[in-house]
């Protein structure tokens, strides 16, 4: 459900920012690019860990946050950045 090498990077800015728009998470997640966050964006709303809302206007606006389901994903973030704290400093 989080296998795709960008989710917990979407997650974890979700987690620190509550909603961002398409481009504030693109600049935000450095390596990342444009086709690879569409579809990890996809892939996360599919499987209900975040929500997508389009706002009626031109240009689009959209923004992501998270849902429960996946604001209940903070504890796996925590215990990664813990983890890289004890063994990668």
């Amino acid at each position: 459900m989080i296998g795709g090498k960008w989710t917990l990077s979407i997650v974890y800015m979700l987690l620190k920012s509550g909603t961002l728009r398409f481009k504030e998470l693109e600049r935000s997640i450095e390596g990342i690019n444009t086709r690879m966050l569409v579809k990890e964006l996809k892939m996360l709303e599919e499987k209900g860990i975040i929500l997508r809302k389009v706002y009626p206007e031109v240009p689009p606006k959209v923004e992501y946050t998270l849902t429960e389901k996946g604001k209940t994903l903070e504890i796996i973030c925590q215990n990664f950045i813990d983890w890289g704290k004890k063994y990668l400093d």
